[in-house]
């Protein structure tokens, strides 16, 4: 959205506000410091994305300063490597730190159900897994209930997770609220007309899901990542 310098083509009544847009984001530190604490253990092979390593728990300390005090954390591209490290360390536990919203799950899925082909006993997933419908009925049950929360009269919804989970997972926190939400492509055009088409519910008084980002997105999804 900035990229484009879509914000300066908007007029001044329409604001758009960039809400938690990945799952480092909305990790409680509480989460970071029982990874911490797992990392710590003993014959423990802790295994996470570069992007956790440096993001701090309380007291400012996180994964990265774990390892500096001699936790063997090892940072890894995707979770198949830390299966592979799991069979290459069979001594060892390995704990894969598994985060991110609807996108990443399904891989976390297919990694549980490997490990069990393979019969790995050393293989375990310290699951962190989010709901992007939660996540919005949250913000919008606090602005209901708090003046200090931001007003919002609409989503542009995710792509990649809409292709998991389809429009339909939606609806329940569209109708609830009365709140519209248009799912919208990654190109700038898209953006656009994804603004279009929630201004035009919003004036009109509609509160739906709707799909701009037909090109890959379906009401009801990927039904194999879902299952």
């Amino acid at each position: 959205i900035h990229r484009y310098g879509i914000p300066s083509l908007l007029p001044a009544n329409v604001e758009m506000i960039h809400g938690p847009g990945c799952p480092v984001c909305v990790l409680p530190i509480s989460r970071i410091d029982k990874a911490i604490a797992l990392a710590h253990q003993k014959d423990v092979i802790f295994c996470s994305y570069g992007d956790m390593l440096r993001v701090p728990g309380s007291q400012q300390r996180s994964l990265l300063q774990a390892k500096a005090e001699g936790a063997d954390v090892r940072m890894i591209y995707s979770v198949d490597d830390a299966l592979s490290i799991a069979k290459a360390e069979p001594a060892k536990q390995v704990v894969f730190f598994a985060i991110g919203f609807e996108t990443t799950t399904p891989p976390t899925a297919v990694a549980i159900l490997e490990a069990k082909r393979q019969n790995l006993k050393n293989f375990t997933v310290f699951c962190n897994h989010v709901l992007t419908p939660v996540a919005m009925d949250s913000l919008l049950q606090l602005q209901e209930h708090s003046d200090d929360a931001v007003n919002l009269d609409g989503f542009v919804g995710p792509a990649h997770v809409s292709i998991v989970i389809g429009s339909k997972a939606y609806e329940a926190v569209s109708q609830k609220y009365h709140k519209p939400i248009v799912i919208s492509g990654f190109e700038p055009l898209d953006v656009l007309h994804s603004i279009l088409l929630l201004i035009k519910q919003i004036n009109q008084n509609h509160a739906e899901v709707e799909i701009q980002y037909t090109r890959a997105v379906t009401p009801q999804g990927n039904l194999k990542s879902q299952t």
